[in-house]
């Protein structure tokens, strides 16, 4: 797949960002911490997308890099806890992975600057004044909001009878509930009941798997919380078990089997918060640069899961797809 071009926001663009770090950058070995909600296995794509983006920039590991890293494993109680570890070790920049994580780096320093990715609505969650000027000492990289209810909209031309649609969110990550608000916004237009499941811990994934299962709802979808994607597997298999198509904001799930894919590139999320990680290493302040949203998206067709599911997939929706598995 072609990488998609971001959209560089900056005056001078962090799209145009010297692909070398200055000779001071380089006399120093610069100190990053890594914060994330999910495992480490779930989020190694997104680590090597930061690392290659800061190789791109002149910053090797080792070299003039050390991260330090750490994960919650989906234990969102243990977050602030590891934010609180990653200032004490005085590192020069947070790297956060979606909102929950985003939170509480910014609960746990004003100093340090802290670059999100994949976050989605961070000025309605308070983790930026607006997307211009975040304000503080954060900024980063966010999804862009209508892709949730766009989400929906494909999912119904794909299934035209379609009526009912679960969908697995986060309670307790305010992004994933404006998500899903989101898209239930978008479903009065499409004359669809949206069905929310709140997947907060390993404990919920049993009961909503047994209420989806009971529901037969049309079709299933999930927002893009980092907790409720690190449950990849399982939410595949849910859906080939239950023999539901589906609809994912990561590629990764279709390429494991679901129906289809609409989104930005996560990974491309991490790839360019490298850049803000380059700025501010090199002086500028998080509060000055813009907060960077993606202004192209793909569509990803599973071929080979609409025909296990006995689907035929309208040709309209096939031309405008980037990408069909056969």
């Amino acid at each position: 797949m072609e990488r998609r071009a971001f959209m560089g926001v900056l005056a001078g663009g962090l799209c145009a960002a010297p692909l070398a770090a200055n000779a001071q950058g380089l006399a120093k070995t610069w100190r990053i911490g890594w914060l994330s909600s999910r495992t480490s296995r779930s989020d190694d794509a997104n680590f090597v997308a930061l690392q290659n983006g800061l190789r791109e920039l002149g910053y090797v590991e080792g070299r003039n890099i050390v991260f330090e890293k750490r994960w919650s494993g989906g234990v969102a109680e243990q977050l602030p806890g590891l934010a609180a570890e990653l200032v004490r070790t005085k590192v020069d920049v947070i790297c956060t992975t979606g909102t929950p994580a985003s939170m509480a780096a910014k609960g746990a320093t004003t100093s340090i600057p802290i670059v999100f990715a994949a976050v989605a609505f961070p000025d309605q969650s308070h983790l930026v004044a607006t997307y211009a000027h975040p304000g503080a000492n954060i900024t980063g990289v966010a999804f862009v909001d209508g892709e949730y209810g766009k989400r929906l909209e494909l999912l119904k031309e794909a299934l035209p009878r379609s009526r009912r649609v679960a969908l697995i969110y986060n309670s307790e990550n305010r992004a994933s509930v404006l998500a899903l608000e989101e898209t239930q916004r978008w479903a009065k237009s499409l004359d669809v009941v949206v069905e929310p499941n709140s997947l907060r811990g390993p404990q919920d994934l049993r009961g909503i798997f047994e209420a989806i299962a009971r529901a037969r709802p049309d079709a299933v979808m999930t927002t893009a919380d980092t907790y409720v994607l690190s449950h990849q597997t399982s939410i595949v298999e849910l859906a080939a078990k239950s023999r539901l198509p589906s609809i994912f904001p990561d590629r990764q799930f279709v390429q494991a089997g679901v129906l289809m894919f609409y989104g930005s590139s996560i990974a491309e999320m991490y790839r360019r918060a490298a850049a803000y990680v380059d700025r501010i290493l090199k002086g500028a302040k998080p509060a000055d640069l813009p907060v960077e949203r993606p202004v192209k998206f793909d569509l990803i067709i599973n071929l080979k899961t609409a025909k296990a599911l006995g689907l035929t997939i309208p040709p309209s929706l096939l031309v405008r797809a980037d990408e069909v598995i056969e």
